[in-house]
């Protein structure tokens, strides 16, 4: 046999070997299966975490350490953001573990698509069971790469079907982790964090409009999501976008721009009157967040949580800007309605926001413009 004739077997031989994997792939078997397996998610997650869990005792004993100093600061904090409306309080903080903090936002990221449950299921076949695994195995990498990271949270509680309180919570495993590495002062740092996730906190509690503006927007972007999309290219449709999500989307991370940014500034401004050590803190943050290697950074831009850490620097930088030519109640009018929020091109060019939304006109009596430097 010459060669073309052999390759030509050879090519013959392989499309049907081919043809058959392939057939064999997508070969519709017995039952569905859901896109997305939560008890495979949590096990492949917990596994990249052993050796990370405190057991019940220390976390008490520093649960009662965070109500002692949030006390004491929020207070400081009050006075700086203007209050909160009568009978109404901010949310007490809860110490977690690495282990804890996946299955807290496993238990997050589930209730955010429990909408979608019913149209998330596949015919089961080898192809389908092959993609569930492989996203499987993305969400609990990612899941478990941002477990050893966080240092704290609050939790609006969207997206649920039965109203539940906001919920503020630290990491002590990984805040204890920064602690000893940078030889920082424990109580210190965590005021910090506190300042920073107490600021979130204030913003739901002092502007009852947002979560249900943001519960509004979320499950548009879902439903959108969901429409007429069957399979694999609602997976599409909820991870890469389809365009008319874009500008939902571009809303929700305007919103969550001056959210962060808005904590950064209150946090460091309080940070830099209330702590002693506030250089040694914020020179040791500068240097965690610079400090990643080459995979890591792959890892955050891949996953879009460099679009995060973004949202910190041009959130602050917007917010720093109004309070320093304008004061506090005048950021504060950002919070007062959907309409008043930046958009997002005026991030770039506060005046702008500031000459649409305030204007001439007079601050709400009770706030006055209070400057950021003592």
């Amino acid at each position: 046999m010459n060669a073309g004739r052999r390759r030509t077997a050879v090519a013959a031989v392989t499309g049907v070997v081919v043809a058959a994997v392939l057939g064999e792939l997508v070969r519709p078997r017995s039952g569905r299966t859901e896109m997305l397996d939560w008890s495979e998610i949590e096990a492949l997650g917990l596994r990249k975490l052993k050796g990370s869990d405190l057991d019940a005792t220390a976390l008490d004993r520093v649960e009662a350490q965070y109500a002692a100093l949030a006390s004491r600061l929020e207070g400081p904090l009050l006075h700086y953001l203007g209050g909160l409306p009568p009978g109404t309080q901010l949310p007490h903080f809860q110490a977690l573990d690495r282990p804890a903090w996946l299955r807290l936002n496993l238990a997050v990221l589930r209730r955010a698509l429990e909408p979608l449950q019913s149209s998330l299921s596949l015919q089961r076949s080898h192809l389908n069971d092959l993609g569930q695994y492989g996203i499987n195995r993305y969400t609990a990498g990612i899941l478990a790469f941002l477990a050893k990271r966080v240092l704290g949270q609050f939790d609006p509680q969207l997206l649920g079907r039965e109203p539940v309180q906001p919920a503020l919570y630290l990491v002590e495993t990984n805040i204890a982790a920064f602690e000893r590495k940078e030889d920082l002062p424990g109580e210190e740092l965590r005021s910090w964090i506190i300042l920073h996730e107490l600021t979130h906190a204030w913003q739901f509690a002092a502007n009852p409009w947002l979560a249900r503006h943001l519960n509004a927007e979320l499950e548009s972007v879902l439903m959108m999501a969901a429409d007429r999309q069957v399979g694999w290219q609602r997976l599409r449709a909820l991870t890469v976008g389809l365009p008319r999500q874009w500008e939902a989307i571009r809303r929700l991370q305007a919103i969550m721009t001056l959210a962060e940014g808005h904590g950064n500034l209150v946090m460091n401004e309080l940070g830099r009157r209330l702590l002693p050590s506030f250089e040694r803190l914020e020179k040791a943050h500068a240097k965690r967040s610079r400090e990643r290697s080459a995979l890591e950074q792959l890892f955050w831009r891949i996953t879009g949580l460099e679009l995060k850490l973004r949202q910190y620097e041009v959130g602050e930088a917007f917010c720093r800007q109004v309070v320093e030519r304008h004061g506090v109640a005048a950021l504060n009018q950002a919070w007062q309605r959907p309409e008043t929020m930046p958009r997002p091109d005026e991030f770039k060019d506060p005046e702008r926001w500031y000459r649409r939304v305030v204007g001439g006109r007079a601050l709400p009596a009770g706030q006055a413009a209070r400057p950021v430097s003592p």
